[in-house]
């Protein structure tokens, strides 16, 4: 199993601290640095600075939002940074979620998964340096009856094959994903509920399309807070799962909730929509279940993250990226080189 790192949203408060965290894991030979964007920064402006700024870690877009781009641009985007990157470029896509998507970028939130497996498609074939041509429900490439032809990309990524990887929650995304993506991006990862929340459904579409699991990326993002009292640090996070859990999307399209409702939390995470659609934050965050953080998060001293880590490399993970916890650079540093040590005590490392 292989670690990575998620510096999360760019303009959150710890910029500066954010590349100096990358650096420090690019040190301590952690594989992969993932950026996120939701209506705030861009992943891939994050990503060439922090490339710049480091030598040997992957850097990848955890997400790219579908609805933001057309899919050639997205394409021309990841040949780019492949190359300045000299081939360290991972590329992470999702189709956001209902209220970004129609309110953020006035796309219609419709069909996910027919748009995402289209999306994909020609953004495969445009980085493949093909005449660039397409018929599908979403897009038609070039345009019929007008002046457009089929072009190719001018520039030469530096692989043939730049990874993809989708981030997906529910059933059927999994397995699509597992169908057309090299990886799949996964949130609140509970190992002892992979198998039935995002393994099987990923499994299912490898073996649709004559694939086994080998050489797919199974990477869930982890955030890791250290320190015994693992009651406190549980605290830590609930106002990050009440949002999700309560606030992300609407009260019949919120992924998250679904999630956490697959996982045995029907009651607690109807409870946290109610409260956190009624303005509620404080309380939709007490009422997350102490279990329920434990369970998605590394919590705890060195030992105690060891034995969670192998739990995860048991349940099927390839790459856990850690989003390391801390209210200033020494404490997520402190976080990071936990990790690392967690890893080696496990002898996963």
């Amino acid at each position: 199993m292989r670690l990575g790192i998620n510096l999360g949203y760019w303009g959150a408060g710890m910029d500066g601290d954010n590349l100096a965290v990358a650096q420090e894991a690019d040190r301590l030979g952690y594989d992969v640095c993932w950026a996120a964007e939701a209506y705030g920064s861009d992943a891939p402006t994050v990503l060439a600075w922090v490339a710049a700024k480091t030598e040997r870690i992957d850097v990848g877009s955890a997400i790219m939002q579908i609805p933001a781009r057309q899919p050639a641009m997205t394409a021309m985007t990841a040949a780019t940074l492949d190359s300045l990157t000299g081939g360290r470029f991972r590329l992470g896509l999702g189709v956001s979620g209902p209220q970004v998507s129609e309110g953020w970028y006035g796309v219609k939130f419709d069909k996910p998964l027919a748009r995402t497996r289209e999306y994909v498609e020609i953004v495969r074939k445009a980085m493949s340096r093909e005449r660039l041509t397409h018929e599908g429900e979403h897009w038609t490439l070039p345009l019929p009856g007008g002046p457009g032809k089929p072009i190719k990309l001018t520039v030469h990524p530096e692989r043939e094959h730049i990874p993809l990887y989708i981030a997906a929650i529910g059933p059927k995304n999994l397995e699509q994903t597992g169908e057309i993506a090299d990886g799949a991006l996964l949130i609140f990862p509970s190992a002892a509920h992979l198998e039935e929340t995002a393994l099987r459904h990923i499994r299912a579409g490898r073996e649709k399309a004559g694939l086994t699991m080998d050489g797919f990326d199974v990477c869930p993002t982890v955030p890791l807070a250290l320190g015994d009292d693992v009651d406190a640090l549980a605290d830590v996070f609930r106002p990050y799962t009440a949002l999700y859990v309560g606030g992300m999307g609407s009260r019949k399209q919120n992924f998250y909730n679904q999630l956490a409702q697959r996982m045995g939390y029907e009651k607690e995470a109807a409870e946290i929509q109610d409260k956190y659609l009624a303005g509620d934050k404080a309380g939709a965050a007490a009422a997350v279940p102490q279990s329920l953080i434990d369970q998605t998060a590394l919590l705890g001293p060195v030992e105690r993250i060891a034995e969670r880590m192998t739990a995860y490399a048991e349940a099927g993970v390839t790459t856990l990226t850690l989003a390391p916890a801390g209210f200033t650079l020494d404490e997520r540093v402190a976080a990071l080189r936990a990790g690392v040590e967690a890893m080696e005590r496990a002898g996963l490392a």
